[in-house]
């Protein structure tokens, strides 16, 4: 299995571009400089953005300019402190991760299709080029198991569409199951070289999702402990063979793009959490990004992780 050179340790910006009220106040505050060199300081090697379409995409497709304007300050800001980024397409017209966005019919709507080509081939023209620090994350966590054969259509599409500009960018690429690691199997087989396959981790979602408010697949009301989880390095490692296999089998790198433990769980347990997985990404050479920065409920840098940080960044 390939390494994903330079993409080993990192940490996502969420909720500063996607997932957010778009209110210029957090455009353009929830994130500053001084984070980025935060997150530097932590030793990782680089940072993943989510953003969403509507921050460089008219409802007409006609593009934003500010919006790419701030994507261009995230890439300098990372260059300054020695980060690479991944650019992360969280939402696009017509699909989200999220049901409550309300976006639908994109598999099967060939002009929403069209947007989401044209707007990767801008974004391939305007940092394609700049492949020393930037990649390029498709489409954030298909859902429906369902939709994996429009998808596979959709993204061999769009990466033949995204080369003719930008031939040498790493391209991430995930599968359904909100980018289950069981799901990367299903994935087309890789265009070239610089296509990277992408899977998320937040297993078991019992123990990282304790308390979630918006998802039905845990029992809001019950708290788990890390030691009642009995997990360990060989717990991760059970989960990711599948999707290490797949790699192998056509030798690409494999990345995991969003991983953490939500902030009803206690920092002392995170902490351990995050010790067991890493030994596992380690041991398989997975580069990864931990979810997320700056609050979102899973925030590494909040105030109530200050007893544990300092200890639990070795283990990003």
């Amino acid at each position: 299995m390939k390494e994903f050179v330079g993409f080993k340790k990192g940490v996502d910006l969420g909720g500063w571009l996607s997932q957010c009220d778009y209110s210029l106040e957090r455009l353009n505050h929830f994130i500053e400089e001084q984070d980025l060199a935060k997150v530097a300081s932590w030793g990782a090697d680089h940072v993943r953005l989510p953003f969403d379409y509507n921050i460089v995409q008219n409802e007409d497709g006609s593009f934003i300019e500010d919006g790419f304007a701030r994507i261009q300050k995230a890439i300098d800001w990372s260059k300054k402190y020695g980060l690479k980024i991944v650019l992360d397409l969280h939402k696009t017209k017509g699909f989200s991760f999220d049901a409550g966005e309300k976006e639908s019919g994109f598999f099967d709507n060939e002009k929403l299709q069209d947007g989401f080509y044209a707007l990767w081939e801008e974004m391939a023209k305007r940092f394609g080029t700049d492949t020393e620090y930037v990649a390029f994350e498709l489409l954030n966590e298909i859902t429906d198991q369902s939709f994996i054969g429009a998808w596979n259509r959709i993204s061999a599409e769009c990466i033949k569409r995204i080369r003719k500009y930008a031939p040498d960018v790493f391209i991430l690429l995930g599968s359904y199951w909100n980018n289950a690691p069981e799901a990367v199997k299903d994935l087309g087989a890789p265009a070239d070289d610089k296509i990277v396959f992408n899977m998320h981790c937040y297993d078991p979602l019992k123990f990282t999702h304790q308390g979630a408010y918006w998802t039905d697949q845990i029992v809001k009301e019950e708290r788990y402990s890390f030691e009642e989880m009995n997990i360990d390095a060989s717990y991760f490692k059970e989960r990711f063979a599948s999707a290490v296999e797949t790699a192998e089998k056509y030798n690409t790198a494999l990345y995991c793009g969003e991983y953490g433990v939500i902030d009803q769980a206690t920092p002392e347990d995170a902490l351990k959490w995050y010790k067991a997985i890493h030994e596992a990404f380690e041991e398989l050479g997975i580069g990864r990004s931990a979810w997320s920065y700056k609050e979102m409920d899973f925030g590494l840098s909040d105030e109530r992780m200050s007893g544990v940080i300092e200890e639990l960044v070795k283990y990003l």
